[in-house]
């Protein structure tokens, strides 16, 4: 009897460390943070252009330090969020709000990133450039729990300093201007591989929102067609997939590289 409750009291303390419920943001509060993050105008866009140019300089100088800079002032994370909090609580309104903006910051960022790398006098191809052409499973992984880590603490009334961390974790940014490069210099192999580490870190940040809205409850919005859902729910589901699949095959080159890299040469 004894060794049962001593049991029962490390479940009790083990479900009160890992609840997710005790420090809850009020929902209207989270969503209100969510939208305010969405559009791009006025202050917000400025930013935005500025974390472009700061991202392009950094790369193209290979600074770490600038670079780090405009993960960080880079506001591309609100439509993001906002389109997994839209899938989540069926909101029309705000999906169409969010996939707008998202797709304005990314032509904004792809055209501003190009022109800066065309006048440009410095051509070489710096390692911090490089570093985001070719994505793997492991950026599906940063992606996911950088993504869940910044739902959670919009949800939770602690934030902390998570969504820095999440900013620098995830890299929106520089991808996307590394493929701004490759539009410059006519190459594409890093545009498409710079785009498809930006496309890996959209969707997956988005997937973690949506499934921590669906966790935590948020209320929904009445739809009344359960079809049309139901599409919407099949349809995430593919674009997960597709954009999963590739970066499994580039996992297991990678892997293979290495290997190769590291095998010991025999005299």
């Amino acid at each position: 009897m004894r060794r049962f409750g001593v049991k029962s009291k490390l479940l009790n303390r083990a479900n009160a460390a890992f609840r997710l419920f005790g420090e809850r943001e009020q929902v209207a509060n989270v969503i209100e943070n969510i939208e305010k993050g969405v559009a791009f105008r006025g202050t917000n866009l400025w930013i935005l252009i500025a974390a472009i140019f700061l991202a392009s300089l950094g790369l193209n100088m290979n600074s770490t330090a600038v670079i780090i800079g405009a993960m960080l002032i880079s506001p591309l994370m609100g439509p993001i969020m906002g389109i997994g909090l839209s899938l989540g609580i069926n909101d029309l309104a705000l999906l169409r709000k969010s996939l707008y903006n998202f797709l304005f910051a990314v032509l904004v960022s792809l055209v501003t990133s190009t022109l800066y790398f065309l006048i440009s006098p410095i051509n070489e191809v710096q390692s911090e450039l490089l570093a985001r052409t070719s994505p793997t499973m492991y950026d599906v992984m940063i992606a996911f729990f950088g993504g869940l880590a910044g739902i959670l603490a919009l949800s939770s009334k602690q934030k902390g300093n998570v969504i820095p961390g999440v900013a620098i974790a995830t890299a929106l940014m520089p991808p996307l201007c590394t493929a701004g490069f490759g539009l410059a210099t006519w190459n594409a192999k890093y545009f498409f591989g710079a785009f498809y580490l930006f496309s890996i870190n959209t969707v997956f940040i988005a997937w973690a929102t949506l499934l921590i809205v669906k966790l935590l409850k948020f209320p929904m919005k009445q739809t009344g067609n359960e079809l049309k859902e139901s599409r919407t729910g099949k349809l995430v589901t593919a674009i997960v997939l597709l954009t999963l699949i590739p970066s499994i095959y580039l996992a297991n080159k990678f892997r293979k590289e290495w290997s190769f890299n590291h095998v010991p040469m025999i005299l």
